[in-house]
């Protein structure tokens, strides 16, 4: 199991929930949170399988701003 942590764009709950759907479809996600009182809009993903560049990707379609975060 992998944590990432990326800086985003998403910035409010209506765009969180927009994007939900998308992080749930992805099988090698296990659990995903956002912390919107960060001002950072930080994005923390437990995963298996997966990349980084995957989830940057993915926000990046839905035109929201995501980087992640070095250890």
């Amino acid at each position: 199991m992998e944590v990432f942590v990326f800086r985003t764009g998403v910035n409010k709950q209506e765009h969180i929930h927009s994007i939900a759907p998308q992080l749930n479809a992805i099988s090698g996600v296990k659990k995903w949170s956002f912390d919107l009182e960060d001002h950072e809009n930080i994005l923390r993903i437990e995963a298996v399988g997966i990349s980084p560049g995957e989830i940057e990707n993915l926000l990046a379609r839905s035109n929201y701003f995501c980087e992640e975060l070095p250890d």
